[in-house]
């Protein structure tokens, strides 16, 4: 039995489950979601106890596989909707910065161009420091959501136009991401003979 599958889904006060056959429709007071979950797993909602229950019908590998991914990805959706999702972000290095312009994150590091990002629907982006201060001030922003893939992925997009590099730290990394550094190369001039 899957440890994460056979654990219910608890409810908090607020939050709404709609089961229409593979659909799930879960709404709380940050907004709503839904999603259809996959074949051999089955989804019930006890109204009284407030929580979700995920059932396999067989022990085949893919009943089991879709077990604890079912009941991971609904937690999920309840998590959003009453908490939201929120992954913070920094910029490191000189002159390197961002601004939001409508529907779009727009970053400048490093390139002879800015680069431009579509934030997707669902998704917003919180600028707190639009451009770094000399090597030790980054620029800070956060990515938020109800939907924990939509934000996940969008952060990661944002990260991999500069990934940061080993020897200065400069680029695009998570806030409290630790970077291993690299040292540079020794100075060549000095004795040898």
């Amino acid at each position: 039995m899957s440890r994460i599958g056979k654990q219910p889904v608890p409810l908090p006060s607020g939050v709404k489950v709609q089961l229409d056959g593979a659909n799930i429709d879960i709404a709380g007071p940050k907004g709503s979601l839904s999603w259809s979950h996959p074949e051999g797993v089955s989804v019930s909602h006890d109204a009284k106890g407030h929580v979700i229950t995920v059932t396999r019908a067989s022990d085949d590998p893919r009943a089991r596989a879709f077990h604890g991914m079912t009941r991971a990805l609904i937690n999920n959706m309840v998590v959003g909707v009453t908490a939201g999702y929120a992954i913070k972000m920094e910029i490191y290095g000189t002159g390197y910065g961002c601004k939001e312009a409508g529907q779009s994150l727009e970053l400048n590091v490093g390139y002879s161009h800015t680069v431009k990002l579509a934030i997707p629907a669902g998704v917003k982006v919180d600028i707190e420091v639009p451009a770094t201060r000399g090597d030790d001030t980054p620029a800070k922003l956060t990515v938020s959501g109800i939907d924990k893939q939509a934000v996940g992925q969008f952060a990661r997009s944002i990260k991999d136009v500069r990934k940061p590099e080993p020897y200065k730290g400069k680029g695009v990394r998570y806030a409290g991401e630790k970077i291993r550094r690299k040292a540079g190369k020794a100075f060549a001039g000095a004795g040898g003979g």
